[in-house]
């Protein structure tokens, strides 16, 4: 017999309210061949098998050009995010990527003047600077909820994760594996909710002038 569909409406909606099923929290620690915390690592969860909710907008997002230098050398951004990029520098900066997730050019703007790109596809998007080459900064446009960038401490802490198996991935610019990319697979039902991950990292190119 079928339900009546204002039953089958009220079921689905209820399902989508409830949103996806989670686990309990995880530390990762990440340190690099020398036991030296990594900064500018970004961590992700991907639940296996299904599309990951999506990482919430926050913001105002700015990558800053200031002693011609990015900052942030790694931003972390969700899909459809807005990047503001002020030139805080008392000369000229020309920013542009070549990278396929976001394509830009900023053509020539001076002290105090900003321009803004809006990142619309997940993906790392390396930049740089046409009149400065010792410039280069990334930004990390994620598409799920789980992610997060390192600091100081080379520690990040999920409040939740997947309540099924999730893929685990950290990304770093330096690090020595195909797309800067280490993935884990992890069961929810492990016991140890803090984990150490060493990382194998190249060292850093002469024109990187900040990050690790």
């Amino acid at each position: 017999m079928n339900l009546p569909i204002r039953l089958v409406a009220t079921a689905l909606l209820g399902m989508a309210l409830a949103g996806p099923a989670l686990a309990g929290g995880l530390t990762i620690r990440l340190v690099d061949a020398s036991g030296r915390p990594v900064s500018d690592a970004v961590v992700t969860l991907r639940p296996n098998g299904s599309a990951p909710p999506p990482m919430r907008a926050g913001g105002p997002y700015r990558v800053e050009q200031k002693d011609i230098a990015f900052h942030p050398f790694v931003s972390l951004v969700p899909v459809g995010a807005t990047v503001a990029f002020p030139n805080l520098d008392p000369f000229k900066h020309h920013v542009y990527s070549f990278s396929p997730a976001k394509r830009f050019e900023l053509k020539l703007f001076a002290r105090d003047e900003l321009r803004s790109v809006t990142f619309d596809r997940p993906g790392v998007v390396s930049i740089g600077c046409n009149i400065h080459d010792s410039m280069s900064a990334y930004i990390f446009v994620t598409d799920t909820t789980w992610a997060m960038r390192s600091g100081a401490s080379g520690a990040v802490t999920f409040r939740d994760t997947p309540a099924g198996p999730f893929t685990l991935a950290v990304w770093h610019p330096y690090l020595r594996s195909p797309g800067n990319v280490q993935t884990t697979v992890m069961s929810p039902a492990a016991p140890d909710r803090s984990q150490t991950i060493t990382l194998r990292l190249r060292p850093p190119p002469m024109r990187d002038m900040g990050g690790y």
